[in-house]
């Protein structure tokens, strides 16, 4: 009698879980699809070109940590120095380089050493030097060389150096839209009801992109299956996910990739924790908190464009350390701040968003290898009821389809940047496959970094990247 009461207490518990965590993606979904083309449809009347020539537009830093980054910075310097913006300037921090990263500047940028005084406001490793150009083209470039401290530290080294209004925080090695300044900081003008203190931007996969000099010159889907899988794990989280999270306030993420924040409040919340591998998560939530403590009106928002392009892990190994690594920075961030568990005094993020993460986002992963476990037990003890468990199963991949459709509906809706009909029949057919190859090792990769984070671990694993293509499309 007590296993029978057992088996259905369990049966219930999966089930009543399974509905849940469903029925929130539907509805985050119908948001998001909503969000995305209200959005084209009103980017029409936004005049971009009255901002980059306004005198009163936002000044930004462009800050990008590098760390033997010698095989591409200049190349990605050059880049960033080509943005469509006026008021900007671009912060490189060498941070601690072993490479030849800072000689190359040096060389191809015509850096000299200036005297410098920096405030200190969020402390850092030592600032061995800093250097402008001597080419007053050139303007713009300042670079930092410190002692090495990781990706946190090389960003809180930035915003002490900067004294601009907004700072845009980026991977040195990603491909940046020219016009991606304009567009991320219109939410901080446009907005006169609330004060916006971050915007974050789609981030896309630029396997296999035809790249040159740092421009995106033609997308294709990727070859790798890996990729291929990423490419649609990323329009589920950035066009389906973050845009409904954004709608009602409740976005706690900004990716680290690029990101842009109101400088003065990110400093006053103490910056980037250095003691976290989720560095860029920690700080969305904390300088939200330092906003609720300071009972302002505040938003986070978020904008649909694709902007910033990534090269993906193509690797089992890469992609699993990177998985890892999220998965405990996740953790990390959630016990930072678990006193806003259901906490009114936080609102949205405190009554929604952190129990959304900490019930969907983190459990999720165990709570599903804990039910293949226990349904594997029933098949040993004779206890599976085949029809009902395979109509699961069916539905269960169905709903997995399903939601990859609505994210590639929603980019063709709104950017269309796949235009071969070839590559949409193999994003068609990826959409097909992913639940099956590729959803399970996602699984395993959280549990990795579940164990990993109990025994203590807390290294960032290494990247390893096999460079843009550079042929034309």
């Amino acid at each position: 009698m007590f296993i029978e009461y057992f088996i259905l207490i369990l049966n219930h518990f999966f089930i009543i879980y399974a509905i849940s965590i469903t029925s929130i993606y539907f509805v985050l979904t119908i948001i998001s699809l909503i969000e995305v083309l209200n959005y084209r449809d009103t980017k029409k009347f936004i005049n971009y070109k009255e901002l980059l020539s306004s005198p009163f537009a936002p000044t930004i830093s462009l800050i990008a940590p590098a760390y033997n980054e010698g095989l591409s910075i200049v190349e990605n310097i050059r880049s960033l120095l080509s943005i469509q913006y006026n008021a900007y300037e671009v912060i490189i921090v060498n941070d601690g380089s072993t490479d030849d990263s800072i000689e190359k500047m040096k060389a191809n940028f015509s850096l000299e050493k200036v005297p410098f005084f920096v405030d200190e406001k969020i402390k850092t490793q030592k600032i061995k030097a800093i250097y402008k150009s001597t080419n007053k083209a050139l303007h713009r470039l300042l670079v930092i060389d410190k002692e090495n401290g990781g990706k946190a530290d090389a960003l809180n080294a930035g915003l002490n150096v900067s004294s601009k209004d907004l700072v845009t925080c980026i991977d040195v090695d990603c491909i940046i839209e020219p016009e991606a300044l304009l567009h991320l900081v219109m939410p901080f003008v446009a907005d006169s009801k609330k004060e916006v203190i971050a915007c974050g931007g789609v981030i896309r996969v630029a396997n296999d992109c035809a790249v040159q000099d740092g421009r995106l010159l033609g997308v294709r889907f990727p070859k790798s299956s890996l990729a291929r899988f990423q490419v649609l794990e990323y329009l589920r989280a950035f066009l389906l996910g973050r845009m409904a999270w954004a709608k009602i306030n409740g976005l706690i993420l900004i990716s680290g990739a690029l990101g842009m924040f109101d400088r003065k409040i990110a400093v006053a919340a103490g910056g980037y924790n250095t003691q976290t591998v989720g560095e860029d998560m920690e700080l969305v939530v904390r300088m939200r908190s330092y906003m609720t403590s300071q009972k302002k009106n505040y938003k986070v928002a978020y904008i649909p464009d694709p902007l910033c392009w990534t090269e993906v892990p193509e690797t089992h190994q890469v992609l699993g350390n990177q998985r890892n690594r999220w998965t405990r920075g996740t953790i990390e961030v959630l016990k930072l701040h678990k006193a806003m568990f259901l906490n009114r005094k936080y609102g949205v993020m405190g009554l929604i968003s952190y129990p959304f993460w900490f019930l969907f986002e983190w459990l999720a992963p165990i709570i599903e290898a804990l039910g293949v476990i226990y349904f594997l037990i029933l098949v040993v003890a004779g206890q599976v009821f085949w029809s009902s468990a395979l109509t699961l199963i069916l539905v269960a991949y169905t709903l997995s389809i399903f939601f990859s459709l609505c994210a590639l509906l929603a980019e063709e809706l709104s950017f269309a940047k796949y235009e071969k009909k070839s590559d949409l029949w193999k994003m068609f057919i990826t959409a097909m496959l992913e639940p099956i190859l590729y959803h399970p090792k996602t699984v395993y990769w959280s549990l990795k970094g579940n164990y990993d984070l109990l025994m203590g671990k807390k290294s960032w694993g290494k990247m390893v990247r096999t460079g843009f293509k550079k042929t034309q499309s």
